[in-house]
């Protein structure tokens, strides 16, 4: 398997980049989906524009990871690496933005409350199972990071990984 990696790294590098960037997005969007379904956290307003990213860079890294193992002309690829990193950038940019308001370094939307509680009568009863997660709030925090933070690391690390994938892109191969 470690073999398979390492020649498809070398031997096709632009659709491993793009597969990886698609990779992780699925891996995050799977982790927010968890967090609010199954452990019922809802996302306030940023969280759910923090997902928008992700719901434009998946397909379009399945795109290109198609479109590089077909051996798609350069220029094409390089706009499709060049947009994967960019939308990854503004992923991590809101999430910084985000986690700047947990910390209370700025202030956040006025709208920055959970979700609607829905009819009066289902007041009470979502009390019970749902958890309300203000913008102004960390709900979970892991080793001093919220969720927050931890997409600004991985939304860092994916345009990485895109603009490693433009660069394989940009430079002839040598085989």
């Amino acid at each position: 398997m470690l073999v398979r990696t390492q020649e498809a790294v070398r031997t096709a590098p632009a659709a491993v980049a793009a597969i990886a960037v698609a990779a992780g997005g699925v891996a995050v969007m799977l982790g927010a989906y968890f967090f609010q379904y199954v452990l019922k956290y809802q996302p306030c307003p940023l969280c759910l524009e923090q997902r928008i990213p992700y719901y434009v860079g998946i397909p379009l890294a399945l795109v290109v990871a198609v479109a590089a193992a077909r051996r798609a002309p350069r220029p094409l690829l390089a706009l499709g690496f060049a947009a994967l990193a960019l939308a990854m950038l503004i992923g991590a940019a809101l999430a910084a933005y985000h986690a700047g308001i947990e910390w209370h370094l700025w202030a956040g939307p006025q709208d920055c409350s959970g979700g609607g509680l829905g009819t009066p009568g289902s007041v009470l009863e979502q009390f019970n199972t749902v958890r309300i997660v203000r913008c102004d709030e960390a709900p979970w925090r892991l080793f001093g990071l919220s969720l927050a933070g931890y997409n600004v690391l991985i939304s860092l690390a994916l345009a990485a990984v895109a603009l490693w994938g433009l660069r394989a892109v940009a430079r002839p191969s040598r085989r």
